[in-house]
């Protein structure tokens, strides 16, 4: 009797446990289906696009540049990543970027207004640019590192609002 009560008891746990790990799951996944259909409606794919684990391998080699609101930026951003915002100042960018050959990483929540400013960038001849599939939410979701203004690792991220937020799976939801 006392083995069933034992094997009682546990059961229970193991149930929640993997109904847990399902819903965990599938809200990454659900989340992940999102961004594609989100992408795919709203997307020209006009910009090339580069998935999380390929900048992950050497975020050195590309000049990141993130393309959302200011505020967006001070809660988290992609290490190294300099802000340009919403609207790129094309003069002042190629007066800073003398380097037309380097690669140039383009990114925003998810990768819609991304899109824009490496259509911007590419109209004024760089040629290597690329729109970070997914964006900061997918690099988070992933895993990877996003820091604050003061440099430092965080887990929050600015999900804009309640609408995109959803599609941030791992983190800390700002808005």
């Amino acid at each position: 009797m006392q083995t069933a009560t034992h094997h009682f008891k546990i059961r229970p746990l193991f149930t929640f446990s993997a109904i847990l790990l399902f819903w965990l799951t599938s809200s990454a996944l659900f989340a992940q289906s999102q961004i594609d259909l989100a992408l795919k409606t709203y997307n020209q794919r006009t910009v090339p696009y580069i998935s999380v684990d390929q900048l992950a391998k050497n975020p050195s080699n590309y000049l990141i540049l993130d393309t959302r609101k200011k505020e967006e930026y001070d809660v988290s951003h992609i290490p190294n990543a300099l802000w340009v915002g919403e609207k790129l100042d094309e003069t002042a960018f190629a007066k800073a970027h003398t380097d037309s050959s380097k690669a140039i990483v383009v990114y925003c929540s998810i990768g819609i207004r991304s899109e824009k400013i490496g259509e911007q960038l590419q109209d004024i001849g760089y040629i290597n640019v690329y729109n970070l599939y997914g964006s900061i939410f997918d690099w988070k979701n992933k895993g990877q590192i996003v820091i604050n203004k003061q440099q430092r690792p965080t887990d929050s991220v600015h999900v804009y609002n309640k609408h995109w937020g959803k599609y941030l799976t791992k983190g800390i939801k700002v808005y």
